[in-house]
């Protein structure tokens, strides 16, 4: 009988222990970015070329997105950002400027954006920058 009990008590154990809910699955307060896409390559580009892309992305928090700062890896990097507090749901965008002037070869730029969310978001832009192209007349 002992036996008996023990088994229906160790069952009743596991089904309440399955029964709760994962914690893990909670929604995060505060503001969360999420992008369209987080990087972005350009191919084939030639030297002294200003290539730009745009970078989509939503508040999917549930407090306004405030963006603080927005870092580049070098001055041939540039960003334009959302200076306004971006509310719970909304939408926005942030432009990238790459200048190659003076790069050759495979180029992979990392963008660290800075703001009230506890995340860190990073994106990404990559290009082959090839030799200037020769604009002359062959006459």
């Amino acid at each position: 009988m002992k036996t008996f009990v023990s088994f229906i008590f160790g069952i009743f154990v596991i089904f309440s222990a399955l029964a709760q809910e994962d914690s893990t699955m909670e929604t995060k307060n505060g503001p969360a970015m999420t992008f369209q896409e987080v990087k972005h390559e350009f191919g084939d580009i030639h030297q002294g070329d200003k290539v730009e892309h745009v970078f989509k992305f939503e508040n999917t928090g549930n407090e306004p997105l405030v963006i603080s700062n927005v870092q580049v890896t070098c001055g041939c990097t540039a960003s334009d950002w959302p200076r306004d507090p971006i509310a719970p749901g909304q939408e926005s965008s942030m432009t990238i400027k790459f200048n190659s002037a003076g790069k050759m070869g495979t180029q992979n730029k990392v963008i660290t954006i800075i703001s009230n969310s506890e995340e860190k978001y990073r994106l990404t832009i990559t290009a082959n920058v090839l030799p200037k192209e020769e604009s002359g007349d062959t006459n």
